[in-house]
């Protein structure tokens, strides 16, 4: 078993049952995903899923780390980041039997996104039935307007920094 914690830094931390720190980490993509604010594994916890305050879904394989957090080969990979609403993302699920990945924004839009690539299927609530076997045809919502960015094998993780802070008592405030 593991925990994970999204944070307002853009920061994933992945805990032990027992509450040890495992890992921290920082999506590297292009585009900044801004404070996480939700996220979810699949059924077999080989893939986290994040969504953030700007609207981005980040795709990341943890498996290999999972089998042998120890060995320090067995890293976690951003796979996929994709812009999925112009607002926050407060909910997000991956359907496995369909490959689909359902997100939700305080925009009130739940829309639809194949799961390895980030197409765009659609939205709840459409006239025409989702198309879940087509993922040739790149759409994308009307408010959104960058394309899914797969993340390149050889892009490096940026390592939180350990900081200490000392906690102050600041009378004033």
């Amino acid at each position: 078993p593991i925990l994970a914690s999204a944070h307002e830094s853009s920061c994933i931390c992945l805990w032990s049952i027992q509450g040890n720190l495992m890992k921290e980490l920082l999506p590297f993509s292009e585009h900044p995903s801004g404070p996480l604010t939700t996220l979810c594994t699949d059924i077999f916890t080989k893939i986290l899923l994040t969504g953030s305050k700007e609207g981005y879904i980040i795709r990341w394989n943890i498996a290999s780390f999972l089998e042998d957090s120890r060995n320090r080969k067995n890293k976690i990979k951003e796979e996929l980041c994709w812009r999925a609403h112009a607002t926050e993302v407060v909910d997000l699920f991956i359907e496995e039997e369909k490959n689909v990945v359902v997100t939700a924004s305080i925009d009130g839009s739940v829309r639809l996104w194949h799961a390895r690539t980030g197409y765009y299927f659609g939205y709840f609530g459409q006239a025409r039935k989702f198309e879940l076997s087509d993922t040739s045809r790149l759409i994308l919502p009307s408010d959104v307007r960058d394309f899914s960015a797969i993340i390149k094998e050889e892009s490096q993780h940026m390592e939180k920094k350990k900081v200490i802070y000392p906690l102050m008592l600041d009378r004033d405030k």
